[in-house]
């Protein structure tokens, strides 16, 4: 398969880019500066620009050919809301589009746990969660793509188990190792198309709960 990872540079999207590649997969990193790329060359992973604050029809170039997006860009903690608005939630957007343009079906979208609640938001960071809910409406009802939405728990820089729960009804942690390889099984795994699926720290292997989505 062919993936094109958008937010490549962040701790989770090197980890998805390396276990792609790992996996055998043809991936492609997209970076928004020439410094980022020299981690992706010491693993032999190929990049390309990438910036979302651009036109869908410029990003939609970028992407021909590829099978498969991963999306698992964010502004950052060090940015405003307005950069928020601008890459979480409207760079998700324009790369949907730009997916869409490239004739790409398969998306996956790295969301957050309780995205969809606006009762269980964290008020320090409401801007992102807005961002997120409104990027996911956007995917499930505004597209025809063959989606799957991941929405992790707080995010550790734990060692992966191997091993995810994806009811998170009371919510939790998980390792980012763990979301890179959740995010990697399910652009394989068909009973996860249309689907989100939230995903934190469990007991069951991560290829058996995706089948049980």
């Amino acid at each position: 398969m062919k993936v094109f990872v958008i937010g490549a540079n962040g701790n989770v999207g090197r980890l998805i880019a390396t276990k792609l590649a790992d996996r055998g997969d043809e991936v492609v990193a997209g970076i928004r500066k020439p410094e980022q790329a020299a981690f992706f060359e010491d693993r032999d992973i190929k990049t390309a620009h990438f910036d979302l604050l651009g036109r869908p029809e410029e990003m939609g170039v970028t992407l021909d050919e590829f099978d498969a997006v991963v999306f698992t860009a964010g502004s950052g903690g060090k940015t405003g809301d307005d950069m928020t608005l601008l890459i979480d939630l409207d760079g998700a957007v324009k790369s949907m589009q730009a997916a869409e343009i490239a004739g790409i079906k398969r998306y996956v979208l790295v969301s957050a746990l309780f995205a969809e609640d606006r009762n269980r938001w964290s008020d320090s960071i409401r801007p992102y969660y807005a961002a997120k809910f409104y990027a996911d409406e956007w995917l499930r009802y505004r597209t025809n793509l063959d989606y799957t939405i991941i929405e992790p728990g707080a995010l550790t820089f734990e060692d992966g188990t191997g091993k995810i729960d994806t009811t998170g009804v009371e919510g939790g942690s998980v390792a980012r190792d763990d979301v890179a390889s959740t995010v990697v099984a399910a652009l394989n795994e068909p009973a996860t198309i249309k689907k989100t699926v939230p995903l934190i720290t469990g007991d069951t292997p991560i290829e058996t709960a995706l089948k049980n989505a």
